[in-house]
């Protein structure tokens, strides 16, 4: 090893801390943390401004592996920067209870900054964290205090760039000259299936430069000269920046580098034991991390500890200078609302609003409370009642704006909002129709999965969108989008559920909400006569009990046809039918409830039950129970106005109440045979 030099060594020591992690788990993706190892070596030792000692430090470099698979790579520069990732969890990569997972995991590893795998979304994901950091910049910097200066770097795969949710974030990061992102494309033209000559011939670099990126060509990814020139020409552009650079696929394996078989399996001993010998590496031990490399990597811990030194050193300044700028810039950072907040109350009103517009009525009235609060629409604003009035959109020449137009674009507007999210300091929110939801459900399941405060406003949310027919009217999505583990779902009934479930969005820290809201207008409740909206909050209240103190039978409903289910719980209690009415906005805020909560709701001895919601039945069995009914949608739409098709489709006050009784009709043949 005397005639390798240090950086040789140090690469090697990144390169073969992933390799036999791999072999040893007998699982993995050894290629790409082989063959990017020196291009990630060169952002992390010469440009990455981080401390591992603070890695929420807010003025932080991002570094985002996209091309999540390669997860050993990010493992081995977090252990041998000093985060807190000890070498037994190098050893026991993709095992029980390690915090080595086989794709990275924000919130689960020390350093990571967003949980990447699903190829495009941690691209995609970068994007959100440069237009977050360019707008706080925007708002709290000031001369000579620049409490927000950093960049955003990324390693990106072919697979990334295939993927259409990247495509689609790259075109508005150039529209918006994200000038501060930079990735790195690790272009070693090989894919699952083979050579990248079978689907991907494109000119990337045309492909980038024509979304208005600055593109980049370093011949040699293992040249750290060649790629350190090209990160500071990329520093000094205003455009992002896609700098592609030459590699090969597991690096040093002696038969399967440029090859398919270097991507997802472990090398094998020999293969392993060829590469070791090849770039000159002992055979033993294994996991070899050498006296040299482990201080290097210690300097530049040190320097990393400078740098966070120097800048709170400056936040200093910044404190004394700007007080409340720096109160609100700490409030902000730490995910806490202010006191002042409330929900807007609406009077009651038979006409009433559409709950979509009710949500733009309390969006107006909270955002003026929280700076924080950012977003936009896939091109559907007037749609979706999503703009802030008074504000500018947020672009290249106003990134103090707090609007996003996303454009036609809902899988990127969803995996910006989790870059958004992730970055910290701002809650995202973004806004369409219900129906394409499933355009972006990817990315609402990682920001599940990562416990993000995202807030969705997805509009015209059923058949009561009427004329724009099937292709427009969500059936299926609610039953999928309550399937996504840690997902809140809440489709209020009226103005005053809608207030209150804006503030629950807002309060749920590690909770992404989905808000599904009507295109037609909804009855706004009298609260003196039925329970306050605030029930919500439980995911399913009593609004009235109707009859006498023994209830015959429960109605259940969320959404536009809570107002269904009242006016056939007063027709059923005209004919002598005592009749609970239950709004049943949220699946997940009432299982959040105790079994006391749920039971005075529900009493297990009331068996007679008809739930009501203009989507699929499915998952409404478990509140109906055996005895009870669900009055659906099993089938598309239709195109007609909306009452017809309510009408036509069983979702009317007339079968509510032929339902109830065929159901108490049925329990009372059953009780006389007993």
């Amino acid at each position: 090893m005397q005639d390798q030099d240090l950086e040789t060594r140090a690469i090697n020591t990144i390169r073969f801390l992933a390799a036999d992690a791999v072999q040893k788990a007998n699982s993995g993706h050894p290629g790409l943390p082989m063959g990017t190892a020196a291009m990630a070596f060169v952002v992390w030792t010469r440009h990455l401004k981080h401390n591992p000692f603070a890695p929420e430090w807010v003025n932080r470099d991002r570094f985002v592996l996209s091309a999540g698979h390669g997860s050993m790579l990010l493992y081995a520069l977090l252990h041998l920067s000093g985060y807190d990732l000890s070498l037994d969890e190098i050893k026991n990569f993709r095992q029980w209870g390690s915090i080595t997972p086989g794709h990275p995991e924000h919130g689960l590893t020390p350093g990571v900054e967003t949980t990447t795998g699903p190829l495009g979304q941690g691209f995609a994901n970068g994007v959100g964290m440069a237009i977050a950091a360019k707008h706080l910049a925007a708002l709290y910097n000031r001369e000579g205090c620049p409490v927000v200066d950093h960049h955003v770097y990324g390693i990106v795969s072919d697979g990334d760039l295939m993927e259409g949710v990247a495509s689609e974030a790259a075109s508005l990061a150039g529209h918006l000259r994200l000038g501060r992102l930079i990735y790195l494309y690790d272009d070693n033209r090989i894919t699952i299936d083979g050579s990248t000559d079978l689907t991907f011939t494109e000119n990337r670099a045309v492909r980038f430069a024509s979304y208005g990126w600055q593109t980049l060509h370093v011949d040699d990814g293992n040249d750290l000269d060649q790629v350190d020139k090209a990160i500071e020409q990329a520093k000094a552009d205003a455009r992002p920046t896609l700098i592609l650079c030459r590699t090969h696929i597991g690096y040093g394996l002696p038969t399967r580098q440029d090859t398919a078989a270097a991507h997802g399996e472990p090398p094998g001993e020999d293969e392993l034991a060829g590469a070791k010998e090849k770039l000159n590496w002992p055979l033993e031990p294994t996991f070899l991390i050498p006296d040299d490399v482990s201080e290097y990597f210690s300097k530049i811990r040190e320097a990393g500890v400078r740098m966070h030194d120097s800048w709170l050193d400056l936040y200093k300044d910044y404190s004394r200078a700007y007080p409340k700028l720096a109160a609100e810039f700490e409030r902000v950072h730490s995910g806490k609302l202010p006191v002042n907040i409330g929900a807007t109350t609406f009077s009651p009103d038979e006409k009433g609003l559409a709950t979509r517009a009710s949500s733009g009525q309390c969006l107006n009235s909270l955002a003026p409370l929280l700076p924080e609060l950012i977003g936009g629409s896939a091109d559907l604003t007037g749609s979706n009642k999503t703009d802030i009035r008074g504000e500018e959109p947020f672009s290249a020449l106003n990134p103090s704006g707090r609007y996003i137009h996303f454009g036609i674009r809902e899988h990127a507007m969803g995996a910006i909002l989790n870059g958004i999210a992730v970055y910290g300091g701002l809650i995202p929110y973004g806004g369409t129709f219900l129906v394409f939801s499933d355009y972006m459900r990817p990315s609402i399941r990682l920001a599940a999965l990562m416990k993000q405060r995202v807030i969705y406003v997805f509009t015209h949310d059923s058949i009561g969108l009427g004329e724009d027919g099937p292709t427009h009217q969500p059936i299926e999505q609610l039953a999928a989008l309550r399937t996504i583990p840690n997902l809140t779902v809440i489709r209020p009934g009226d103005a005053n559920e809608t207030a209150v479930a804006w503030l629950v969005a807002l309060e749920s820290e590690h909770r992404p909400v989905a808000l599904v809201l009507t295109r037609q207008a909804v009855p706004t409740l009298d609260r003196e006569t039925y329970a306050a909206a605030n029930g919500l909050r439980q995911g399913a209240y009593v609004l009235k009990d109707l009859g006498t103190e023994n209830i015959d039978i429960i109605l259940m409903a969320s959404g536009s046809e809570v107002q269904l289910i009242l006016d056939a719980g007063e027709k059923l209690a005209q004919e002598g039918i005592s009749v609970r009415l239950v709004s049943f906005p949220s699946w997940e805020l009432f299982m959040d409830q105790d079994q006391v909560y749920r039971q005075e709701v529900f009493p297990p001895d009331i068996k007679a039950r008809v739930a009501v919601e203009a989507g699929s039945p499915m998952g409404w069995s478990k509140w109906v129970g055996d005895k009870g009914r669900v009055i659906g949608i099993d089938k598309f739409g239709a195109s007609a106005p909306y009452k017809e098709i309510y009408q036509n489709y069983g979702l009317s006050t007339e079968n509510i109440v032929r339902v109830a009784k065929e159901i108490l009709k049925t329990d009372q043949a059953m009780e006389s045979q007993e």
